[in-house]
């Protein structure tokens, strides 16, 4: 493999055929509900039992969605990769767990966590999170929130993501609309610092012209394609 070090950025689209919704996308979750209602702080301000309930309906929908060939794909890669390997996702499902992967980050965060806005501790989550559950922490209640990236704030990771952008030698885009950012910039990160870029999406993306090579088809198909490929060299 010519290949030595690897950072690979998913979105939306590698959960879409476990039956994921995806935000952005005709049809799609923002195209239903008001981001500024449910996932901005301002809109946790205003009505926090609206927000629970928007991230409860998802959590509990998850418990029974399961990882699809392109989630074992990349688990297979970093496995089977001898070199520095880094999975970045903008998810915040846990499907990638599912499948195997270890060397992640997921820079929106997990709807499996709760993160308390009072003291700032992190905590897993599974269950339904309301006003009148206690922090396990600090024990003050009204401060549980979910621990997403919201519209407004930081994602998470970003320091270890750059160092490893700037030491890549390949970059793979999967599943991502290309319009989100700063993860829209990675690949010009990547590409700067002399990393080969690929794209594997449904349809082109907004930033296709940053990329060397694309390839466009059903994540269950190109990403296990694309793997056995990377493998074999």
């Amino acid at each position: 493999m010519p290949f030595s070090r690897i950072v690979i950025l998913t979105g939306a689209g590698i959960s879409a055929e476990s039956g994921v919704d995806t935000f952005r996308d005709k049809g799609g979750i923002w195209s239903k509900v008001d981001y500024r209602d449910v996932a901005t702080p301002e809109g946790f301000a205003r009505d926090p039992d609206r927000v629970h309930e928007f991230y409860n309906m998802r959590r509990q929908r998850m418990k029974d969605v399961q990882p699809n060939a392109a989630h074992f794909a990349l688990a297979r890669l970093e496995r089977e990769f001898q070199g520095e390997f880094l999975l970045v996702t903008q998810n915040i499902d846990d499907l990638h767990e599912k499948a195997g992967s270890q060397k992640l980050l997921h820079m929106h965060g997990e709807h499996t966590k709760a993160l308390c806005a009072n003291c700032g501790s992190r905590h897993e989550w599974r269950e339904d999170l309301s006003r009148a559950i206690p922090c396990p922490a600090c024990g003050s209640k009204g401060y549980l929130r979910p621990d997403v990236v919201w519209f407004g704030e930081m994602p998470y990771h970003m320091e270890a993501i750059y160092q490893a952008l700037r030491s890549a030698d390949l970059f793979i885009s999967i599943g991502t609309s290309g319009n989100v950012y700063p993860a829209a910039q990675f690949v010009q990160e990547a590409a700067r610092a002399g990393a080969y870029t690929v794209e594997l999406n449904l349809e082109p993306s907004e930033g296709i012209d940053d990329f060397a090579e694309a390839i466009h088809g059903r994540a269950t198909e190109v990403v296990p394609a694309f793997v056995e490929r990377l493998l074999k060299v």
